[in-house]
């Protein structure tokens, strides 16, 4: 009785085992709310925009003209007509130098121009009536063009001391005061043309493919944040820098409130190509596996596990360049728990046939 007994109490625990276990195996053998209940999801609809490729780089504004204005002959400052930061136009007197030795000499030059047309039509009078050599009248008429050009030199040196301006733009800070002496090639000013500005940058070769000129490009400044200012590419260096391997662009910017100046630092997207009607989704639908990506379309209530093919990224949004339709709505939240072809719910709405989802295609 006593070996009965004992048998008895061994074997207890092994049937308290054995039901447990089975009770294990004949749980739901997926995911999901149990008795077929629908999985509340969120999910939005796939939208259509635009979108575009780009480079992001960095560049420096330039000003459209730029120019030192400089002396091309020594001279005292006899008077200054400009003041610093002034906006002038083209032509716009600058600077006068002492112009009185000048005066003088070209006085003498015109002179010596008159006692040389004198003397050349007494020599041609004497010629014409066979009574002067053909030596002699030639060399009265060589000193007659020799005075005549020295003339014409002594009226562009006079010119020179006039400087103007040799474009319309925006002047910098003088060098120079009145009653200075200046010497051919010393700094006056500035002149910077900024209505609009020039932008370089620079870009990769792997790029180089797809840039062209008319390319739209857009930058922004550490002076004024979160606002953009946009451009167009007008130039591409022909040679790219062996250094970097990278190839010089220039863009043309718009500057009509002269907010923006040379020399300012610029963060630039450079627009490769844009593409409208591209198909959008939010970056939260993508599920990937493996290398794979996909989505879980919703179609008359269930979640169907959809491989896409994913391409630019931009706010948030992916663009889907296959697998999707416009129209179709795609889980956002509660991958996790689901399985292709589950009952699904979408979160506020009270119908399990998800009435806006589309039926299967």
């Amino acid at each position: 009785m006593h070996t009965s007994v004992k048998a008895l109490f061994v074997a207890l625990p092994l049937v308290a085992l054995s039901a447990c276990t089975d009770g294990a195996r004949q749980g739901p053998s997926k995911g999901g709310p149990p008795g077929g209940m629908a999985l509340p999801v969120e999910a939005a609809a796939v939208e259509t925009g635009v979108v575009s490729r780009g480079v992001s780089t960095v560049g420096t504004l330039r000003a459209n003209e730029s120019v030192m204005i400089r002396s091309e002959i020594a001279g005292r400052v006899a008077a200054i007509h400009f003041k610093e930061g002034d906006a002038v136009t083209e032509n716009a007197p600058l600077v006068g130098l002492d112009d009185a030795e000048l005066r003088a000499q070209l006085a003498e030059s015109a002179a010596t121009v008159k006692l040389a047309e004198l003397n050349f039509t007494r020599a041609q009078e004497i010629f014409d009536k066979k009574l002067l050599s053909r030596q002699n009248y030639d060399e009265a008429m060589a000193r007659l063009n020799e005075a005549r050009a020295r003339h014409m030199l002594q009226q562009a040196r006079l010119a020179k001391t006039r400087i103007h301006a040799p474009f319309s733009g925006v002047l910098g800070l003088r060098r120079i005061s009145a009653g200075d002496y200046i010497k051919e090639g010393d700094d006056i000013v500035n002149l910077e043309d900024i209505r609009s500005l020039k932008l370089d940058f620079r870009v990769p070769e792997t790029y180089l493919a797809g840039i062209k000129q008319g390319q739209q490009v857009s930058i922004q400044v550490d002076a004024y944040p979160g606002e953009p200012f946009n451009g167009q590419v007008y130039a591409l260096d022909p040679r790219l820098d062996e250094q970097t391997r990278s190839v010089l662009l220039r863009a043309r910017i718009a500057n009509p409130d002269l907010r923006l100046r040379p020399g300012m630092f610029a963060r630039v997207t450079l627009a490769l190509e844009s593409r409208a009607e591209a198909l959008l989704v939010p970056e939260q639908a993508l599920w990937p596996i493996g290398e794979e990506q996909f989505v879980f379309r919703i179609v008359d209530g269930k979640a169907l596990q959809t491989r896409v093919q994913a391409g630019q990224r931009e706010g948030g949004k992916v663009e889907i360049s296959a697998g999707l339709s416009a129209g179709d709505v795609v889980v956002t939240a509660g991958q996790t728990r689901l399985r292709d072809g589950m009952a699904v719910q979408i979160a506020g709405q009270t119908d399990k046939s998800t009435p806006a989802a589309p039926t299967g295609r």
